[in-house]
């Protein structure tokens, strides 16, 4: 039996959704398409092990501002309601103030995501828990853990922004690692894309 896992670099797949489709996605209808297309690409059947989930909490100073308590308070219920999705498991890092541009922005910085991505991409494949990965992310950083996955035998398969955009794009050297890839274009987001109320 083949077993696929799934995971999401939430703060390169939100990028990708808003800024070049304007949608929001459904995160159960994303892991069933992805489930459905991978399952269709395999001479056997696959089951869905897990879908994984990874980004950071928005910034909370230690007084934290109203605007700051609102975006940190939206965004922990939605990482409530995707914990209890089944099959979903959320990973979090966090993220830092690094100092302020020319105009006085803040500039923030994810830390951990991408290790903790990584290390779970090298795991599952080294204690051969999945023989299929669909990984959506277009950091470089994730070169050397998909690299380690295809050497221990696992089949990764890259969703990633589309070529031209311009704010979702990804790394030619991933593109290149991975086994599979998946451009994800308006039919797709049309097929997972959250219903608006």
């Amino acid at each position: 039996m083949a077993t696929l896992a799934i995971l999401i670099d939430g703060a390169y797949l939100n990028r990708v959704a808003e800024d070049d489709f304007g949608a929001r996605i459904d995160y159960e209808k994303l892991s069933e398409e992805i489930h459905r297309i991978i399952a269709g690409n395999s001479d056997r059947s696959v089951d869905l092990l897990r879908t994984y989930y990874f980004d950071a909490l928005p910034y909370r100073s230690e007084t934290p501002s109203a605007d700051e308590s609102r975006r940190y308070a939206r965004t922990a219920r939605f990482i409530d309601f995707l914990r209890k999705l089944p099959k979903f498991q959320v990973r979090l890092g966090r993220l830092a103030l690094r100092g302020r541009d020319d105009r006085g922005r803040p500039i923030f910085e994810q830390k951990q995501v991408d290790v903790l991505l990584a290390l779970d991409i090298a795991m599952l494949a080294s204690k051969r828990v999945v023989t299929h990965m669909a990984v959506i992310t277009g950091d470089s950083d994730l070169i050397p853990a998909v690299n380690a996955a295809t050497e221990e035998g696992a089949s990764v398969w890259l969703f990633h922004g589309p070529y031209q955009s311009q704010v979702s794009g990804y790394s030619s050297e991933l593109w290149a690692a991975a086994d599979m890839r998946y451009e994800i274009d308006q039919e797709f987001m049309n097929r997972v894309e959250r219903q608006r109320r």
